[in-house]
């Protein structure tokens, strides 16, 4: 019975030290998030501007083009964004909370029935860049 209760009293105090350090790592990552809370969706067509470093100059380059996917929560979390360049398909994924990542400025809202816009790829054409933008709810109600 001994033995029982303190593998009970083991296993409770590693779950209790768990916990802790979950929070604390929370409270770390807290921090390091981004001010600008970035609001777009998969499907959205969107400017990324980088931070590139190029010797001891430092410059602002843009990748515009349509998410699609996001995946990841807290610091871990990334987007991929696709564009067609020179008839070549181009995807790039981001880490969301990077410093090397500006800010992310949404060009147009896509509505789209999927997480994953895989499909893209095999697209050609203004299929592979095209998404049905939102209509304005609050519009077509208002008429």
């Amino acid at each position: 019975m001994t033995a029982e209760k303190s593998s009970d009293a083991q296993r409770a105090l590693r779950q209790n030290l768990k916990i802790m350090n979950q929070a604390l790592q929370k409270k770390i990552e807290s921090e390091q998030f981004r001010k600008d809370d970035a609001k777009f969706n998969v499907g959205d067509s969107v400017r990324v501007h980088t931070k590139v470093v190029e010797g001891d100059k430092e410059r602002i380059q843009i990748f515009a083009g349509v998410v699609i996917g996001k995946r990841g929560t807290g610091m871990n979390e990334t987007f991929s964004v696709r564009r067609i360049s020179y008839g070549e398909g181009v995807e790039r994924i981001f880490p969301l909370h990077s410093p090397r990542v500006d800010k992310i400025e949404v060009e147009r809202h896509g509505q789209v029935r999927r997480a994953k816009l895989t499909y893209l790829r095999k697209r050609l054409g203004k299929g592979a860049t095209l998404v049905n933008e939102k209509k304005e709810v609050a519009q077509v109600a208002a008429k």
